[in-house]
Order: structure tokens, then sequence, then C-alpha cells
């Protein structure tokens, strides 16, 4: 079983999520992960308020985190949805997805999305595709 560090490296290749944004992974398990974005002022929109798709940027890695980091098949993104609940209060984003079901050919994962005061800022959804095969 990889250790963080080895996942660490494994999505240190997902550029738009750690370089462009900053993502940070915090812990990852078998079909569960932790993920996290310290909010800067590039994430910010014009009512300088995390802009969504930054928040969704750190939905989307946490899935990918809980659903790739510890299995030898890959699994991509079918279909997304998230809700935006309330801007967040605090200065950085916790994103917790947890496999809410993983069948041979799909996976359904849900994805909270916090502040580091409590503030619930989005729940999200999130469908994923097994590809045949494993990774190189």
């Amino acid at each position: 079983m990889p250790s963080l560090e080895e996942i660490r490296r494994r999505f240190q290749n997902d550029h738009f999520a750690t370089d462009a944004t900053g993502v940070v992974i915090d812990s990852a398990e078998p079909g569960r992960a932790v993920c996290s974005l310290t909010l800067e002022e590039r994430h910010m929109n014009e009512n300088n308020v995390p802009m969504g798709g930054a928040v969704f940027t750190l939905a989307d890695i946490t899935c990918a985190v809980a659903a790739n980091g510890y299995s030898e098949q890959i699994t991509v993104s079918q279909q997304a949805s998230i809700t935006f609940l309330t801007p967040a209060k605090g200065k950085r984003l916790i994103a917790e997805a947890a496999c809410l079901r993983s069948g041979r050919t799909t996976a359904l994962y849900a994805v909270d999305i916090r502040d580091e005061l409590g503030t619930y800022v989005a729940h999200a959804t999130m469908n994923g595709y097994v590809i045949n095969g494993s990774r190189p």
C-alpha cells in the first residue's frame, strides 16, 4: 500500500490543482481523502469570497485522491455536481471525500468542504467511471 508521501508524489502531476491552485493532500486511505487549500487573493472573486472554481477544484482533486490513491485501477470523473452553501469565513478550506458506493465500473463519492472555522461551504457528489486496466 502506498504511503501518503507516495500519493502526494503521484498527484503532484495534477498541475492545476497542486501548482496553480495550491491544494495540499492532508490524508488519504482507501476510499477516503482530506485535502486543503490556504486561501489567497488569487482564489477570490470580485465579491472577495472564494471563487466557485477554486472550491470545485479542491472537491475534484480530493475525490480523485480518494478514488485513485490506493487503487491500481484508474477512476475518472463521469459526472459532478456541487452545491455552494455559504461563503467561507476563514482562511483555509478543507475538503473531505468519502466513497459511498464502488462497483465494478462506477463509483459514487460525497465531498464536503468546510473552512477551518467549521463553516459548511459546499457539498459535492461525484460519479467516477472505472477504466479497465491498471496504472502505468
